[in-house]
């Protein structure tokens, strides 16, 4: 049907009330009719309106505590008709079926319910049938029926509406149709992944994946690629559920490098001290603790200047006003952390380009959560990896133990190097990285890389010997050879910490030996590609 439609008559059955009694209200000041159900239809009578009981139309009470209501031929028939179908006509015409021109309806909250640890036995009992039932019914009828599913579309049916002079256009109605169908695959998702989930099958024959528009964003990686932001409905704190308090938006780009910094930064815990990480494509430019939080981002800043340039820079405290005043020395792409002070934000508030994300707390980096990735004709889904050691999980394996500075100090940089693109080094003295090798096809150049930015770090700060002297150094996975090690001493690391289980274990612990290192083994590895 190509044709603009009058609504005369529609059913409204929605779970979450939001602008409902305002919905109704323009409706019938627009001569529709409404039929209803149970807490709806009262919500409307209360509120003045006149509203007929999809009871009274069906001739059937609700039932069985609301599960049986609308799943009846006087509904359905209302809804699936073809209009211009003789046949269909003279079907509702005999069977005395009113024609259904608008349906509003939103789901039981299966979503929330879940989300609010529910048992078992509540999460079905809020799992909707009759209202997908009806939307999927109404959806594939577009032709004839509106169909509304998200509060947020009210206003734009009215607006079609009054632009129509009471009617819908045929674009406006399969614009609805979409996004029924969409959150009707949402829904179905939920509640197979939920199901999935409590029978402790991580890999179902079926695995269906959903989320909901944030943004259009201006583009992807690069200029000529079309992209978009969906979000999961998950509460985890991170860029998908923090607040903007000021500048244009996020890009495609910022929002994967402002997640890469947020989680890299909730590993390590507000209460044991400041911490920042200072990120660039992806990977750390920097990372580190301090007394403060603004010591913490110098530190951080002096791991690899040139890099922290346009860079996203992630605070596991409160931002306060002394480091927003040394952040905005140079330019900074987005900063996000748990929260920033009025000082922060009144000082931010002169760099209208600059971002600023809170999140209302750290993400949980031990919480268990699937990752995707889409590969050409499929996806991968892993579980995230959320693996973590203490000193008790830690191998010493040399001759030499490392002392309680260097232990804490690895720990440190292990936490990093989980959050680096693999192959990765990380160098770490005091509590900061001092030099970062990322993603390089061989470990040795990932060695050579961070010793180098580290020894360009120090002549560019004028010291007399490269920040790699006296560090630690981590390697997400083993050494396939001394020459990767061998490479980390000649930088002035003093002791290694890497997961072992190289067929030529023993050859790179002598030759650590022989350095004069210690080295520990942690028995896992954290590749990240």
């Amino acid at each position: 049907m190509t044709q603009n439609l009058p609504i005369r008559r529609a059913l409204l059955s929605v779970s979450d009330k939001t602008g409902l009694i305002d919905l109704g209200t323009a409706l019938v000041a627009r001569g529709v009719e409404l039929l209803s159900t149970g807490g709806s239809a009262k919500a409307l009578r209360d509120a003045g309106l006149e509203v007929r009981d999809v009871a009274e139309v069906t001739g059937f009470p609700e039932m069985m505590d609301g599960r049986v209501k609308t799943l009846h031929p006087m509904v359905h028939g209302g809804l699936l008709a073809l209009r211009d179908n003789d046949d269909h006509v003279a079907a509702m015409s005999e069977h005395g079926i009113g024609a259904i021109d608008l349906l509003v309806v939103n789901l039981y909250p299966f979503e929330e319910t879940v989300a609010k640890g529910a048992d078992y036995d509540t999460c079905v009992e809020n799992i909707d049938i009759g209202g997908p039932a009806m939307i999927r019914a109404a959806a594939k009828n577009h032709g004839f029926v509106s169909v509304v599913v998200d509060t947020e579309d009210y206003d734009a049916l009215l607006a079609d509406m009054d632009h129509n002079d009471g009617a819908t256009s045929p674009a406006f109605r399969r614009t609805l149709a979409q996004t029924a169908y969409a959150r009707t695959a949402a829904y179905d998702a939920a509640v197979s992944n939920w199901l999935a989930g409590a029978l402790g099958n991580k890999a179902p024959r079926r695995r269906a994946v959903a989320g909901t528009l944030a943004q259009v964003l201006r583009y992807g990686e690069n200029p000529h690629q079309a992209a978009a932001f969906y979000t999961d409905g998950s509460a985890r704190p991170g860029v998908a559920t923090a607040r903007q308090h000021q500048g244009k938006e996020l890009s495609y780009n910022n929002i994967n490098d402002t997640d890469a910094a947020f989680e890299l930064v909730s590993e390590f815990d507000a209460a044991q001290g400041p911490t920042c990480a200072i990120i660039k494509h992806a990977n750390p430019c920097g990372v580190a603790r301090g007394q403060t939080l603004r010591e913490a981002y110098m530190r951080a800043f002096d791991c690899d200047r040139t890099s922290a340039f346009g860079g996203i820079i992630a605070l596991n405290q409160t931002l306060d006003g002394a480091t927003a005043e040394e952040i905005c020395q140079i330019f900074t792409e987005v900063v996000i952390a748990p929260d920033a002070d009025a000082d922060a934000m009144g000082i931010f508030a002169k760099k209208k380009n600059l971002r600023l994300l809170t999140t209302g707390a750290l993400a949980d980096p031990s919480a268990a959560m699937q990752t995707i990735r889409q590969v050409s004709g499929g996806y991968l889904m892993q579980d995230k990896d959320n693996g973590k050691i203490t000193v008790d999980d830690l191998k010493v394996v040399t001759k030499r133990a490392p002392t309680d500075a260097e232990m804490a100090d690895m720990l440190f940089a292990w936490k990093v190097a989980k959050n680096v693109k693999s192959n990765a080094i990380i160098y770490v003295k005091d509590g900061a990285t001092v030099g970062v090798g990322a993603g390089q096809m061989s470990r040795v150049d990932s060695c050579r890389i961070a010793a180098r930015k580290a020894q360009d770090m120090a002549d560019a700060l004028g010291l007399p010997a490269a920040l790699t002297q006296g560090s630690v150094v981590a390697s997400d996975a083993f050494f396939p050879f001394a020459d990767g090690l061998l490479t980390a001493a000649e930088a002035g690391a003093t002791a290694v910490i890497h997961p072992g289980g190289s067929m030529r274990d023993d050859e790179v612990i002598a030759a650590a030996d022989e350095a004069g290192l210690a080295m520990v083994l942690t028995g896992m590895r954290h590749f990240r590609h």
